[in-house]
């Protein structure tokens, strides 16, 4: 009678792990203050505002143009608008968020338009924001408050023969191959007006400040919504080899396909040292490392030794998947009796082989659930949008209990990722990680917890 009292009290003490991991990730969400980071990074006072080494007087402009693209755009906007207060309330602004995230901010024209995959909103906020631009002179101040997501948000095929029908195939064909963040902007760069420098290009004669809320690798700024204010790295002769690494030529809309067997028609990106970026000036607001900060103080918090990892971007899920787990129970063999807890960053790659719905969140925990079967570990892994690929969660968590609740409900984990039904798994065993858009995208969060 002892031993099963002694049992029950071991059983209680027990930390439920999932619900843990879930705490950690609305924590962290919950720190992430946009609206606070501009005030800080901006620094004004009066009609003088520094950023980093940059001193700008607001006075000494015409005019002050503010455009705000991305899921963040929102509050990003909030923020700026905020900042200038009633002392500058003369600026034009023009705000292009997911239709689902819209609302009215000061001072700013509203404009919803579609993600992940660009549609008739995204050609008209472009077109009016090139129109505006095409209007600014050397007496004009632009901010550009970018966020992820603004590489469909925004879009304006450089050929007229290019069909919005054209753009949306050629997305869905480069969001599906595999192929990495930096290989896709490398193609849809070169067959946009917007992308790639070319909006800096329309104010060549503006001073250019850029904000940005990265969700992108650190080094690889040109990647966040495809680089519309900065110098492109990429050349034609890139886009090229992604086309023929991925074997896309076939699955291309005739009208794009017939550039690629032309490549000498294609007309290149804006490049370092253009006359366009003489006066623009880049930033970041908030990156990894505030997302790093926040989610390892709330592991710490909860008793946890926490390490954080961002050497898994871009990786392949199973890659990522045997690293992460290797790396967790090695914390947890140098901390002997203490609750581990590994934070990873970024993005994985994840090709999809159905028509299931999901994403590459909740890929990558689906793919963990045999291995940490009857282990004392979680794994959750979000985005910190809200946004799990086709999905309407942001992600998935599970634990060592996930592969026998799943068998006794006659689920199959290789069954589901064989169609990339991801999040329908999840969803079953009520282990989907539901946030709705945040406002915010700060890369993907993967959470794994082991407790001794």
């Amino acid at each position: 009678m002892w031993t099963s009292h002694r049992q029950a009290s071991a059983r209680s003490n027990v930390p439920d792990l999932k619900q843990l991991a879930r705490d950690i990730f609305h924590e962290t969400l919950a720190a992430l203050d946009i609206p606070l980071a501009m005030r800080q990074k901006l620094a004004r006072n009066g009609s003088q505002i520094r950023i980093d080494d940059t001193a700008i007087n607001l006075a000494a402009h015409d005019r002050i143009v503010v455009i705000a693209i991305g899921k963040a755009s929102v509050p990003m906007a909030r923020g700026f608008a905020d900042l200038l207060a009633s002392d500058f309330a003369f600026f034009e602004g023009i705000l292009v968020a997911p239709h689902e995230s819209i609302a009215d901010v000061h001072g700013f024209r509203v404009m919803g338009a579609g993600h992940p995959i660009p549609d008739g909103g995204s050609i008209a906020a472009a077109r009016v924001i090139t129109e505006l631009l095409s209007q600014c002179d050397s007496r004009t101040l632009i901010f550009f408050l970018l966020s992820g997501g603004g590489s469909s948000l925004i879009e304006l095929p450089l050929d007229s023969n290019v069909t919005l029908e054209d753009i949306q195939q050629l997305n869905r064909v480069l969001v599906n191959c595999g192929a990495s963040i930096n290989e896709i902007n490398a193609v849809r760069k070169h067959f946009s007006a917007v992308k790639g420098g070319r909006l800096a290009a329309l104010a060549a004669a503006s001073m250019k400040v850029t904000l940005a809320i990265t969700d992108v690798p650190m080094g690889f700024e040109s990647a966040l919504a495809s680089g519309p204010t900065l110098p492109d790295p990429t050349t034609v002769a890139d886009a090229c080899q992604v086309i023929e690494k991925y074997d896309l030529d076939s699955k291309l809309p005739p009208s794009i396909r017939s550039k690629f067997d032309h490549p000498e028609s294609i007309p290149e990106t804006p490049k370092p040292g253009a006359p366009a970026f003489a006066q623009a000036h880049f930033s970041f607001l908030l990156t990894m490392h505030d997302l790093f900060h926040h989610a390892h103080h709330a592991a710490e918090a909860r008793g946890f030794v926490t390490q954080c990892d961002n050497s898994t971007d871009d990786w392949p899920i199973a890659a990522a998947r045997e690293y992460l787990l290797s790396e967790v129970v090695r914390l947890a063999h140098a901390n002997r009796g203490r609750g581990v807890a590994l934070i990873a960053d970024g993005e994985l790659s994840s090709p999809v082989f159905g028509n299931g719905i999901g994403g590459r969140n909740s890929a990558f925990v689906l793919d963990c659930v045999e291995k940490i079967a009857g282990m004392r570990i979680a794994v959750l892994s979000a985005g910190t949008d809200g946004k799990d690929g086709s999905s309407p969660a942001a992600g998935a968590v599970a634990d060592g209990k996930t592969m026998e609740r799943a068998l006794a409900a006659h689920l199959h984990p290789q069954e589901f990722a064989a169609r990339s039904d991801s999040y329908n798994f999840f969803h079953k065993l009520g282990d989907t990680v539901v946030t709705g858009a945040t406002g915010n995208n700060l890369r993907d969060l993967r959470i794994l917890l082991l407790a001794e």
